[in-house]
């Protein structure tokens, strides 16, 4: 057998790109639901408190956000194989020091190496497909199904997570991700096709130094916010930094000849409408799940495994939803798909707010499944529209910015919509409390227990015969505040449909070859220069200046 019949043909590595790409973002998606429900078992076995407890979700996020740019740029300069292989690692380990944790110190560095492995694998794996895929109208099929696999790892990590905590440990969540990531790395190295970006891209120490530290700094300033005060020292001081920090990135990108994210790219209109919606729509989505999965658990009294049920209906809808968007995106405008998405989420989350305790599974069933239609008809267009609307080769810059504005509205969602709705609950307390019977020292009591460790900490609570009553009174304020967070979400979706009507111009839609070039040296003035030994006039990327 020769050497030609034993080489792997092209089509054969492109198709395992787009499958190890696809199987990447599952890795990297997997622990943020599979977390999520499991976060009451979590604290029961390692008697956290609850501002502790918000941190193990918060530890995963936080990298995440902060350097899914710079693993772009990493990926660009050193090959995005590489960057994917260490992303796979890094979740592996993670998982592996989660697994093993016995306090929560220990599951926080867990949480925080697996999140910096999703950072990796985010950027990495869109722009291994967008190089695999260099046509922009065929690679928006592939890049659905890389959404539908983000999808999938969020539909059944709620299941994973309801069977495991049946049977067993908690810990043992983390256990299907290790053999996961590290099958996919043995995998990956034969097969994946690797890449990097042309024209001598170098890394942006300043522009990644002051960006990881902007995000944390307002990530962790609008967390401890809503967990503390606004008000509080530390809080203040995170904030102050973030904003200094995100002033100093952008003078830093401008000074860049090598920028991490060149600020031009923001000139599209595409891109700044699709990187809008990424954040203002996971912020109210992830924000939703969160209050969504207090409801199950602390006012149906649902085990994991049935709220996790009923959270799957979410994320299926939106994959058969989502499956063929990747086509019709291409026959409609993606505006009016992603707007038209967005009022689909909107219209859900209204209808949710007349949601009780007694609420039957088929009544909450029809709303989470048109929401998951919404999530659908809006994931597939915004990423490719985001990947589609520079030039080819800044395919990792602008899937990591992408990525990085999602899960910043990511990590803002559970705090803000968990602090209003804390708020909202521990205001009308009182009032249920009286309502239900329970009044004097004791309900002053529960009050004070719930403003200082939230309304779980009134359920460890010795409460007598009053339980009953005190447990109706803790649902109809978790209720109250439910509703207020259910229509903040809605309109955190109404306003992301209207940056889309009002972005996604119709001039504004992606071209192909030429045309795309045009716009951005029109708007960019980048020089030519050849790339892969094609002809000079292929546009150099934007920010890159001769000295």
């Amino acid at each position: 057998m020769n050497a030609t019949t034993t080489a792997i043909r092209p089509t054969d590595r492109r198709a395992a790109t787009i499958v190890m790409a696809c199987l990447g973002v599952f890795v990297a998606y997997l622990p943020i639901t599979t977390v999520a429900v499991s976060l009451p078992a979590i604290q029961r076995a390692l008697s956290t408190s609850t501002a502790q407890l918000s941190w193990v979700q918060d530890a995963f996020v936080l990298p995440m956000a902060a350097f899914i740019m710079t693993a772009g740029v990493f990926g660009d300069v050193h090959g995005r194989k590489k960057v994917f292989q260490a992303g796979l690692f890094c979740c592996a380990a993670g998982a592996t020091v989660a697994l093993c944790a016995h306090n929560i110190q220990t599951l926080w560095a867990g949480q925080a190496l697996a999140g910096l492995g999703s950072a990796a694998l985010l950027p990495t794996t869109l722009a291994l497909i967008s190089h695999a895929v260099p046509d922009f109208r065929e690679r928006g099929k592939f890049i659905g199904m890389w959404a539908m696999a983000m999808l999938a790892a969020l539909a059944v990590g709620p299941v994973i997570a309801g069977v495991i905590l049946d049977h067993f440990s908690w810990r043992w969540i983390y256990l299907l991700s290790v053999p996961l990531a590290l099958v996919s790395m043995a995998v990956a190295a034969p097969l994946l096709t690797d890449s990097r970006a042309p024209h001598g891209r170098r890394l942006d120490w300043p522009g990644q130094i002051t960006a990881a530290v902007a995000v944390t700094a307002l990530v962790y300033g609008v967390i401890e916010g809503g967990a503390d005060s606004f008000t509080a020292t530390k809080v203040i001081a995170a904030l102050a930094l973030g904003v200094v920090a995100l002033i100093a990135f952008a003078v830093a990108e401008k000074r860049s000849d090598s920028p991490m994210l060149d600020l031009a790219v923001f000139r599209s209109a595409a891109f700044t409408a699709t990187a809008l919606v990424a954040m203002i729509t996971f912020l109210g989505l992830i924000g939703f799940f969160f209050v969504l999965s207090l409801y199950f658990g602390m006012v149906q009294q649902l085990g994991t495994l049935e709220a996790g049920a009923r959270l799957l209906l979410v994320p299926v809808a939106a994959i058969v939803a989502g499956a063929p968007a990747g086509r019709l995106m291409h026959r409609a405008p993606t505006r009016w798909m992603i707007s038209g998405g967005l009022l689909l989420i909107a219209g859900s989350l209204l209808a949710m707010t007349n949601l009780d305790a007694d609420t039957s599974y088929g009544s909450i069933a029809w709303r989470l499944i048109v929401l998951g239609v919404g999530l659908g008809l809006v994931t597939t267009p915004m990423t490719a529209t985001a990947v589609a609307a520079v030039p080819h080769h800044l395919a990792g810059m602008a899937s990591a910015a992408n990525n990085a504005f999602r899960q910043v509205g990511g990590a803002l969602g559970p705090a803000v919509l968990g602090a209003l709705l804390s708020t909202r609950a521990v205001h009308t307390l009182p009032g249920h409390l009286a309502d239900a019977g329970v009044t004097g020292n004791q309900a002053h009591t529960i009050v004070s227990t719930a403003e200082e460790g939230g309304l779980g900490a009134v359920a460890g609570m010795n409460l007598g015969s009053t339980a009953t009553q005190v447990y109706g009174a803790l649902g109809d304020s978790l209720l109250d505040g439910m509703r207020l967070c259910l229509i903040v979400a809605a309109v955190l979706a109404l306003t992301a449909a209207a940056c889309a009507v009002v972005l996604l111009r119709p001039e504004q839609r992606t071209r192909t070859g030429a045309a795309r070039a045009t716009d951005v040296a029109r708007h960019c003035n980048p020089e030519t220069s050849t790339e892969n030994g094609q002809a000079a006039g292929t546009v150099q990327p934007l920010g890159h200046r001769r000295s």
